[in-house]
């Protein structure tokens, strides 16, 4: 049974199913919801909320940050990366300012850069690389 739950919202279809792909390739333990604008966040994590959200900045609907901030203002243990492709410092500082815990640049990120991040995350809630 999978203890770990992940949510990815991102409105590039190819690049959140990739990204899905990479994560239940590596986490068999974990389970991966998909939303690909604003609109459907907040019904998935009110139904059930994940453990972790990768969020992109720029998304249909709401944006990324205004969701980030939602997030840790309902569900505060809920860690989010930012995942966006503008390397930019006032994007990066935003993101923090409304609560992200991390800021990835998808060009600068692959796979196994993120399952360690997810593992890390796993050691500090006390689960191990089984998601235990």
């Amino acid at each position: 049974m999978a203890v770990f739950s992940i949510l990815i919202v991102e409105d590039h279809q190819g690049f959140r199913e990739s990204l899905k792909e990479a994560l239940v390739g590596r986490l068999p333990y974990a389970v991966v919801d998909e939303a690909a604008e604003g609109g459907e966040v907040v019904a998935l994590i009110e139904a059930r909320p994940p453990q972790l959200v990768f969020m992109d900045i720029n998304i249909p609907g709401e944006n990324g940050l205004e969701l980030t901030r939602w997030i840790k203002q309902t569900h505060p243990g809920i860690v989010i990366v930012i995942l966006t492709s503008y390397d930019l410092p006032e994007y990066r500082e935003a993101a923090y300012r409304y609560g992200a815990n991390y800021f990835l640049v998808k060009s600068a990120t692959n796979g196994q850069k993120l399952v360690g991040l997810i593992e890390s995350i796993l050691l500090e809630r006390g689960l191990d690389a089984n998601g235990k």
